[in-house]
């Protein structure tokens, strides 16, 4: 394995991302939406028009939280609490979502792409060998979808300090479970997630049919993700350190699968069935 050559291989995946403004753009639209829009107009409907009762609707789901998260929401006005609460727990599927979609659609184009630009054979004789070229596509699969993550996590701690922080005594985002969410949880998912569409890639004969077979792949991950990642954020603080541990280990086998699966006859779309 030489991790040079994997690097040639990301570093290559990402600049011809960079120039495809295709893709950029509804990139920036769906992390401004889901990262800054949404959240903007439901704290601010909350806590600065005031209306009674979506305060109150809302209201009722913090009641029926477990208890451990219940307790850990400020005493304060019904207004602070609900937007705390929404913060906090009930936004969780945002970190998920959002970075699992976008890199599954670019992992899914990744090698059946090569074929179809006539740039397959080009890699296929390459001096990389197989498995380099696996792995570097897998992360640059995962780099876009982590980035937009990483920067909108930081604008949505920057609203909900700014809106909600004021109700419940000062700033008080991201809290520890977020922290293990995003930077522990959330990696091994996209790991495991982009080692199946990788191979998926690899075997089909179209980026359509990549992504139809991707989408039927992440869906189940992307629930499992969201159950796991609204648990730990529920339950106690250690709970999300088991349930990453737990991923990086499926992560790390599921990328040795990949990597000893793919054969250079697909690349070139020359393997039965390709």
């Amino acid at each position: 394995m030489s991790w040079h050559r994997v690097r040639v291989v990301v570093r290559t995946e990402l600049k011809q991302l960079a120039q495809a403004r295709d893709f950029w753009g509804p990139m920036v639209i769906l992390g401004s939406l889901f990262f800054v829009v949404i959240p903007t107009v439901l704290f601010l409907t909350i806590t600065r028009i005031g209306d009674v009762d979506v305060v109150n609707k809302v209201s009722k789901a913090v009641d029926v939280l477990p208890k451990g998260a219940q307790q850990s929401i400020p005493d304060v006005a019904a207004s602070g609490r609900t937007s705390y609460a929404l913060a906090v727990f009930l936004l969780a599927p945002v970190a998920i979502v959002v970075p699992l979609t976008i890199s599954t659609a670019v992992g899914a184009a990744s090698l059946v792409g090569e074929r179809e630009r006539g740039t397959g054979e080009f890699l296929a004789h390459s001096p990389a060998a197989t498995r380099e070229i696996y792995l570097g596509k897998v992360l640059a699969s995962i780099i876009p979808g982590y980035l937009t993550t990483v920067v909108g996590f930081g604008a949505y701690s920057l609203v909900v300090n700014l809106l909600v922080g004021p109700e419940v005594g000062g700033w008080f985002f991201p809290t520890p479970q977020w922290w293990v969410l995003v930077l522990w949880v959330l990696p091994p998912f996209l790991a495991i997630t982009l080692s199946i569409v990788l191979r998926l890639s690899a075997r089909v004969r179209s980026t359509a049919a990549a992504q139809q077979a991707s989408g039927l792949v992440t869906l189940p991950l992307i629930g499992l993700a969201y159950a796991q990642a609204s648990g730990s954020l529920f339950g106690a603080t250690s709970l999300g350190w088991y349930i990453g541990a737990v991923a990086w280990v499926i992560a790390l086998a599921s990328l040795a699968r990949g990597m000893s699966t793919i054969k250079r006859a697909r690349l070139l779309g020359v393997a039965d069935g390709v």
